[in-house]
Formats: structure tokens, sequence, C-alpha cells
């Protein structure tokens, strides 16, 4: 079973500062353009699509795996994972709360917040 850590603090700027503040109030969210309505990760300033403007908005905080490695040389084994929201975006992640082995591709997960050193939440996904 992976355990989840205590990680190092994000680095927050102006284009992900929207995105940390809901982490810290334990909401996930993600970047939706204004003008085409896409999701998308990873946040940007504009829509990588059409060059909008974008809003976040809460998401379900689902997904499921697209492809995941799990890496057992390190310390504490854990697992990084691209995981693909039920909005749409693929996001890179890790998956915590989990049997390593019994992990599969397909499988839902949904969204869990860890805590970090000093700074908000970082959202990662564990098995549904």
């Amino acid at each position: 079973m992976a355990v989840a850590r205590k990680i190092p603090s994000p680095i927050v700027n102006i284009e992900t500062e929207p995105f940390w503040k809901a982490a810290r109030e334990r909401r996930f969210v993600v970047p939706t353009c204004s003008t085409c309505g896409r999701a998308h990760w990873y946040p940007r300033a504009i829509c990588p699509f059409c060059g909008g403007n974008i809003a976040w908005h809460d998401a379900s905080g689902r997904g499921t795996i697209y492809t995941y490695s799990v890496m057992r040389r390190a310390k504490e084994p854990y697992v990084i994972a691209y995981v693909t929201l039920a909005e749409g975006p693929t996001m890179l992640t890790n998956l915590v709360e989990c049997d390593l082995d019994a992990l599969r591709i397909g499988q839902p997960v949904g969204v869990v917040f860890v805590e970090t050193e000093n700074g908000p939440p970082v959202p990662m996904f564990k098995p549904a």
C-alpha cells in the first residue's frame, strides 16, 4: 500500500494561483476556455486551443488511469501516472492510498489532497 508522504510545497505563480487557492479549500478546479468551452491542463493564461480567456470551474475530481509507472527503487515506492479527467484533459499526477500491484490502466480514480511542507495541498488520485 503506497502511503502519501509530505512533499515539497508547489511554486505558485499568477497563472496557477486560482488553482492553488481552490486546493487550499479542498476544491479541485480545471481551467476552461470562456470562448470555446474546452477544459485543458496544465494551467496557463490563455486557451491552448483557440487563444481565448480562461475561467476556473469546479471539476468532478473523477478520472481514469491512462498510464502509470511504479517507482520501486525509491526509498518509499510511489506511483506516477497520467489520469484522464472526467472533464477531458489528461494530467500528470501521483496515485496514492493504493495497492501498487492492483493498479490497472482504465481503472477509475478520485481526487485526494496531499499535504505539502508549507504550501497548499496537492491534488493526487486514489482508486475509486
